[in-house]
């Protein structure tokens, strides 16, 4: 077993029957959640679905108003100083004061953890370095682009050597080359140890961060699982192979009842769940027919798809059923 895996069989924060209302408005209704140590897990959510109201009681700033929470190992009602040792937060807006350098936002807040005046030095320079902020880091941090301005409010976050840190939305308003830049940073903190609660409304960045992936719509969580998984839960995925003969197209076609063709791209869309022994089906039925494929390729329902699926209010969804029942 690797390390990787061994740190996926404990969980870092674990949520049983989690409540938050507000007035009349149930923001939460009866959480279950388990996120799994040494993990990226990304909370997905529209606005207003409670993703920030679940990393303010996950982090101790708002109370829950009934359920069982316990994270790293601490129980959050009964020791939610014992939380807070373990526990970093990097909210919506970064928490970076603009008249300081960056060096010296990253002492102020080695003092404000209680580092000594040493281990703050060597850790500011640890972070200035990993976070590509030396150069910048005798600049006040108004001077900072949004980018900058990012890395450094996580290397803040940083300071405490966290078990886990929160990201509420970490990339909002960042140009495509600091979210790319964000991303890479958060990936080492895993491969470092770190687990890492990420909520995002871009669809494309749990896809490619999170080891898991929960739903908030309606006050619940209405599908969990990989990103792979959740894909699998939505139709629309397909199998397209073009032809380079007109004569074999429904020749092939026959072979597939419920084949879509194109006969002006000579095109053959074949539906799939994308599972591995299915396709080796299909391409083994598509080799029995012994013609010319030109091209082939796999077309597979994203994350947006499952999303807009899930949280489609404006008729039933049956994959959120199944994926309920999981």
């Amino acid at each position: 077993m690797s390390i990787r895996d061994t740190q996926f069989s404990e969980s870092a924060i674990s949520v049983r029957g989690l409540r938050k209302n507000y007035g009349n408005v149930a923001v939460l209704n009866g959480i279950d959640l388990d996120v799994p140590r040494g993990s990226v897990f990304a909370l997905l959510g529209a606005n207003g679905a409670g993703k920030t109201t679940m990393v303010r009681i996950l982090s101790t700033l708002t109370p829950p108003d009934a359920g069982t929470v316990t994270v790293a190992g601490h129980d959050l009602r009964r020791d939610p100083q014992g939380v807070r040792r373990k526990i970093s937060l990097t909210g919506q807006y970064a928490a970076v004061d603009d008249l300081l350098t960056g060096e010296e936002n990253l002492r102020l807040m080695a003092r404000l953890s209680h580092l000594g005046r040493a281990d703050g030095r060597t850790r500011t320079r640890e972070l200035l370095e990993r976070f590509d902020l030396v150069d910048a880091g005798a600049r006040r941090a108004g001077t900072y682009s949004g980018g900058m301005t990012r890395r450094l409010d996580l290397a803040m976050s940083l300071i405490s050597g966290p078990d886990i840190i929160f990201l509420d939305e970490p990339t909002t308003g960042l140009d495509p080359r600091s979210r790319q830049s964000m991303w890479e940073m958060v990936r080492r903190l895993v491969d470092d140890g770190v687990t890492v609660f990420l909520t995002t409304q871009y669809l494309e960045e749990a896809d490619r961060l999170a080891d898991r992936v929960a739903v908030l719509h309606g006050g619940g969580v209405v599908a969990e699982g990989t990103p792979a998984e959740l894909k699998r839960l939505v139709p629309g995925g397909h199998l397209e192979l073009t032809l380079t003969q007109p004569s074999e197209l429904h020749h092939v076609a026959r072979a597939f009842g419920d084949a879509v063709l194109d006969t002006e791209r000579l095109a053959i869309q074949v539906p799939t769940d994308g599972s591995i022994g299915q396709l080796k089906s299909l391409l083994g039925r598509i080799d029995d027919q012994s013609v010319t494929v030109d091209t082939l390729s796999l077309h597979a329902p994203d994350l947006d798809d499952v999303f807009f699926a899930l949280t489609d209010t404006s008729k039933a969804s049956p994959i959120r059923n199944e994926a309920t029942a999981r």
